[in-house]
């Protein structure tokens, strides 16, 4: 991985910590196994390309009363479970904030890429992170582990994503979960094994101005932990993970099985009239849209704003990537979802999804 001192410090922390959460997990459900009976019913997942609208989606959707989200605090650290009656004032809330602080410190570019915040939605990422089987590890330059994760069963990763659901639920429930991670585009087979009843959104975008984006934001990961980069190795490995991705997703929904899981939402129609998307998904999974959740959300638009932290600049010759060449390399699934190449005007490109937007 190429890390500085600083780098070495890090994973290791990191890596120690998130040993220590397993077994404090284990731990909890040896003590108390009536969390191994907790029931995940129908969970809502969004998933899609990086920075195609599903963070915005995943806060905007978490604003109804009656949907759970995993909160970074509980994420970071979930042990004990946490209470319905504490929730709001639990002391972990101020303990992740401090970390997150920290991690502003070490990282200072990356909320003009991702709103950082301890009481936000957290991605499944970083639940599945302590399984050891997640993309959350490819922030550090580790091409075996990368190879590795291509092609390692994810049923494991999925398995601990649901006893950690489980662990958050005992004493905090709510009518429903919703989850996000880009990268469940990868597992659709795991995940309805793991949750038969689940309910996907699929957010899509023009390949071509995403992969720029996701390249940069690895580039401000890695930059924390080491000081050799190379962008056009990171656009070439971001282009082939991706378009991979998109290949199986576009695969495991071949044969229809699914389809009455899915919904599919552009990330244009998203930013053009998000409470019309809301309604889309409520409509379409046959879910209540009250009055409340819909107050909640049209405030949670108003007081989030885009590039709240300054916009995220960057340049697709940064990575070394071409645009006609992806376009060629993404033309089935721009086809297949009916997306329309965005014409960037200006020399940086400036899709600066920041604030909640992703």
């Amino acid at each position: 991985a190429r890390l500085t001192l600083v780098g070495r410090i890090v994973a290791r922390a990191d890596i120690v910590g998130l040993l220590a959460k397993r077994l404090r997990l284990e731990e909890d459900r040896r003590r108390h196994p009536e969390i191994g009976e907790e029931r995940i019913r129908r969970p809502v997942f969004i998933v899609g390309l990086p920075r195609s609208g599903s963070t915005l989606l995943h806060h905007l959707l978490a604003q109804d009363p009656a949907s759970r989200a995993a909160r970074a605090w509980e994420v970071m650290e979930p042990s004990p479970p946490p209470e319905q009656a504490s929730y709001e004032t639990d002391p972990r809330i101020a303990r992740a904030a401090r970390r997150l602080r920290w991690f502003d410190r070490l990282v200072p570019d990356f909320k003009r890429i991702h709103p950082v915040g301890a009481e936000l939605p957290y991605e499944c990422i970083l639940i599945m992170s302590a399984s050891f089987v997640s993309p959350r590890f490819l922030n550090y330059r580790v091409p075996s582990y990368r190879t590795w994760l291509a092609a390692a069963d994810l049923r494991p990763a999925y398995e601990f994503h649901r006893r950690f659901l489980q662990h958050l639920q005992w004493r905090a429930p709510a009518e429903r979960w919703v989850l996000k991670a880009p990268s469940h585009i990868f597992g659709f087979e795991p995940l309805f094994a793991t949750y038969p009843d689940a309910v996907v959104i699929q957010t899509h975008r023009d390949p071509v101005t995403v992969l720029a984006s996701m390249a940069s934001l690895y580039l401000v990961l890695r930059g924390a932990f080491t000081d050799r980069l190379d962008p056009v190795e990171i656009g070439a490995e971001v282009t082939q993970r991706w378009s991979n991705g998109l290949e199986l997703a576009m695969q495991a929904r071949q044969d229809g099985r699914w389809e009455g899981r899915f919904l599919d939402v552009r990330y244009q129609d998203l930013l053009r009239d998000p409470m019309a998307t809301v309604r889309r998904i409520y409509d379409r999974f046959g879910m209540a849209l009250t009055v409340a959740a819909e107050t909640r959300m049209q405030r949670f638009l108003a007081t989030h704003p885009k590039d709240r932290h300054g916009p995220h600049r960057y340049s697709p010759e940064t990575f070394g990537l071409d645009a006609r060449d992806l376009a060629h390399r993404f033309k089935s699934y721009c086809e297949r979802f009916g997306l329309e190449h965005e014409v960037e005007r200006s020399h940086n490109i400036h899709w600066q999804t920041t604030g909640v937007r992703k």
